[in-house]
């Protein structure tokens, strides 16, 4: 008996015929038995590989004479695994530009690769800030890196990242963000390490802190004229009349440095009297002929305070903010620590959130008080905090000198953070305030 198999090499879980050649004398049988070493073979020789690769043996066997036997092998190859018809096989991801400033925007693509008809759709996600579903990432206000991933939407097993780097800008840096804020009628000792003014003394640990610093007079309105003519101009917080003196407003108008006012209570480019819980005694900007006598610059600068945190949200930050809490939220008729929180929740926590706020910005918040309580005169106004916090200011430091300041030198620090020369009044010729900076 002899035994051939066609094919002798098959795939796994093909077939292959085999024949029995018997040769004998007289009149023999030419039946034969088969039997295989794996798989199945019929009675008839077609076998059938198993599953997995490796070598058959194909035994027949004679009929007539069972010791009389011929056999083959047959090859059995590894199984071919055939791809899908349409299969997603890799995504690879790049982002352009791969750095932007907080706020800033990059275009993100995905080179989605597969075999037939595949998808080329992909889901977006960043680890911070938004990614649109056309891959247009808006980077978070605060610097970084943000990771941005792609996952096919044919098969989600395949996913690919990248990352975009966050940074402030050259440009950036070198515009200066002053925000001032301030509040009533505190003495320095009832706000230094009080309680009451939790987020305050926060921003004082974190910042720096003048802790000779004095108020020009009393009542109010003084101290408001002295922050930003250098001349009290009158102590008469019942009074509306508008002066025409030279002014911070007046400086920034011709240099062209962009400010708001900022004030809880008012329309946009109001420039009227006590309204509600607003008093205009605490808002100077209003009763300078520079805005008051012009009401196409009062609407250009004087704003709702609602409009600070559309101009935050935006990344519009003007270089000079001065912001005007009513007599509710700036310890006036409200409670110290209800002025504390309105600072912490309204400002101090927005503005932490700012490019102009992170490290290496520009940002400087200045929170003072206007004047002591009545009883204490010292120095005219009464002794006050006056504190400075974001990356232009020292971090955890307190004032060393013996220097006496007033508000006079606030305004000349302020002109000077904006780059405005000759500050006017008394800000001419009062010390300056250097000791609070970084160099």
């Amino acid at each position: 008996v002899s035994v051939t198999c066609t094919p002798s090499a098959i795939a796994a879980g093909a077939t292959s015929q085999c024949k029995a050649n018997v040769q004998g004398t007289g009149s023999y049988s030419s039946a034969v038995t088969w039997n295989v070493s794996a798989g199945a073979v019929t009675a008839s020789g077609l076998v059938t590989a198993p599953g997995s690769a490796g070598t058959l043996k194909v035994t027949a066997a004679s009929a007539q004479d069972s010791s009389k036997t011929g056999a083959a092998t047959i090859t059995v190859q590894p199984p071919t695994v055939q791809p899908p018809a349409s299969a997603v096989t890799s995504i690879a991801v790049t982002c352009s530009p791969v750095t932007v400033a907080p706020g800033g925007t990059s275009q993100c693509k995905a080179n989605v690769q597969g075999t037939g008809s595949y998808s080329s759709a992909v889901t977006w996600a960043a680890s911070a800030g938004t990614v649109t579903a056309g891959g247009m990432l808006t980077a978070p206000k605060t610097t970084g890196t943000v990771t941005v991933a792609a996952t096919s939407a044919q098969d989600t097993a395949i996913s690919a990242k990248t990352t975009v780097t966050v940074q402030i800008t050259q440009t950036q840096s070198q515009s200066p963000h002053v925000v001032l804020v301030m509040e009533e009628n505190q003495s320095y000792s009832t706000v230094v390490g009080n309680a009451n003014w939790t987020a305050l003394n926060d921003l004082i640990r974190n910042g720096a802190l003048a802790t000779n610093y004095y108020a020009n007079t009393h009542p109010s309105i003084g101290n408001y004229f002295m922050l930003s003519t250098g001349q009290i101009l009158t102590n008469d917080d019942s009074s509306t009349q508008v002066w025409n003196v030279d002014n911070l407003a007046r400086r920034m108008l011709a240099a062209g440095v962009s400010f708001r006012v900022y004030a809880e209570g008012i329309t946009q480019g109001y420039v009227g009297g006590n309204t509600g819980p607003y008093v205009v005694r605490h808002n100077p900007f209003a009763l300078l002929s520079d805005l008051a006598d012009n009401p196409q610059a009062a609407n250009a600068h004087i704003f709702p305070f609602s409009q600070f945190a559309q101009d935050l949200a935006s990344g519009n930050l003007p270089e000079f903010s001065w912001i005007v809490p009513d007599v509710n939220d700036d310890a006036h008729n409200g409670t110290p620590s209800q002025a504390d929180a309105w600072l912490l929740r309204q400002v101090i926590n927005p503005l932490s959130n700012d490019v102009a706020f992170q490290p290496g910005g520009t940002g400087v918040l200045v929170v003072g008080f206007d004047e002591a309580v009545d009883s204490d005169t010292a120095y005219g106004g009464g002794h006050v905090a006056a504190v400075f916090w974001g990356p232009k200011a020292k971090s955890g430091y307190r004032q060393t000198s013996t220097t006496i300041y007033q508000h006079p030198s606030m305004l000349r620090q302020i002109m000077q953070l904006l780059g405005l020369p000759n500050p006017p009044g008394a800000a001419a010729a009062a010390p300056r305030m250097d000791e609070f900076f970084a160099p």
